[in-house]
C-alpha cells in the first residue's frame, strides 16, 4: 500500500478543510451574537471538541465522535 505525503493530502483538502472552518467560526460567531447559548450542553461539546482537532494525535476524528455520542452501558 501506497503511504500518500502531508503535501499530496493538502494540496487535495486544504480548500475543504478552510471552508469547513470558516464556517464553524461564522455559526459560533451567530451563536455568541444570540441569546441563551450559554445553557445549551450542545455548545460545551462543541467546545469540548474544538481544542482536540488542533492536537498532533492520530485519533482526533474518534475522539471527536466520543464527544458528540451518547455513553452507553456494555452490560446491558
Amino acid at each position: 500500500m501506497s503511504t500518500r505525503k502531508a503535501s499530496e493530502v493538502l494540496d487535495k483538502e486544504f480548500l475543504t478543510i478552510r471552508a469547513g472552518l470558516i464556517s464553524i467560526g461564522a455559526a459560533l460567531d451567530r451563536i455568541d451574537r444570540a441569546e441563551g447559548a450559554a445553557d445549551d450542553n450542545r455548545l460545551d461539546q462543541i467546545k469540548q471538541a474544538l481544542p482536540v482537532l488542533a492536537e498532533d494525535t492520530p485519533d482526533r476524528a474518534e475522539r471527536v465522535q466520543m464527544i458528540f455520542s451518547l455513553p452507553h452501558d456494555e452490560e446491558e
